[in-house]
């Protein structure tokens, strides 16, 4: 039952969206090769479909944006699990961090192009520092936000490093790591659209420029609207593994 209200729900609220965006068109003043109906943004995608540049883009934006993701959230975990047992040594990493963490991911593109030049890197490169610190920040806070009575009753049975940390901390610190994982994912999945734009020649990012370049208003829209869905989903997949992991654990 909650399936069906919530699939009602995502029915609802798109088509409210379409309808907004149909009477825009209808209304404005802009010329339809600038401000393209709905009808014109789906027959652009029908043509990506079918000239086969939307599946290429999709499957390259995803390879790159998979590398980043993964080996961000993977080292920002591992190093967050030792700093925060090691509190001393945190409280002079802290200010550094603090110091990079503000800094936009598109402020490097331009030292990275420089570097790697035009491809995959730069936009790998930008996905991981997006997606790093909120994780690396978050498994920390988890674990010095861990309840002392698990540390002492693992001292009792005799738990030592490492399987101190993979079985005890690590599972007790989930929760509010996956908090940060999937703040991260959102933003992992921005800058990989603005890393492709700038600094890629193919990828979801680079077909917005190059619609752009050939007025083609109507695959900009599509493309916009093909990035949304594929957000949508990924944050749902990433609810899911999160839910099974806790189940796993007897966190839910």
């Amino acid at each position: 039952m909650k399936k069906l209200i919530s699939l009602k729900n995502v029915v609802i609220s798109l088509a409210a969206l379409i309808l907004i965006w149909q009477l825009l068109f209808t209304v404005s003043s802009y010329d339809k090769a600038l401000f393209p109906s709905p009808k014109m943004a789906l027959d652009a995608l029908v043509e990506m479909v079918y000239n086969g540049k939307l599946a290429e883009n999709i499957s390259t934006s995803m390879y790159r944006f998979a590398a980043g993701y993964l080996s961000s959230v993977l080292a920002a975990v591992v190093l967050g699990l030792i700093l925060g047992r090691i509190p001393g040594l945190f409280k002079y990493i802290d200010p550094a961090l603090q110091l990079l963490r503000p800094i936009s991911p598109t402020a490097w593109m331009p030292f990275i192009v420089l570097l790697f030049g035009i491809g995959d890197i730069p936009a790998i490169a930008m996905i991981f520092i997006a997606a790093f610190f909120p994780v690396l920040l978050s498994t920390v806070a988890a674990v010095k936000n861990i309840d002392p009575i698990y540390l002492k009753v693992s001292k009792n049975f005799g738990i030592t490093q490492p399987a101190l940390t993979w079985k005890v901390v690590f599972p007790a610190a989930f929760p509010q790591i996956a908090n940060g994982i999937h703040l991260a994912l959102g933003t992992a999945w921005i800058f990989l659209v603005a890393g492709e734009m700038v600094g890629a020649q193919s990828g979801l990012g680079y077909q917005l420029i190059d619609a752009r370049n050939n007025i083609r208003a109507d695959i900009l829209l599509a493309t916009i609207l093909v990035i949304g869905v594929i957000g949508i989903l990924l944050d749902g997949a990433l609810k899911l593994i999160e839910k099974r992991i806790l189940k796993a654990w007897g966190g839910v």
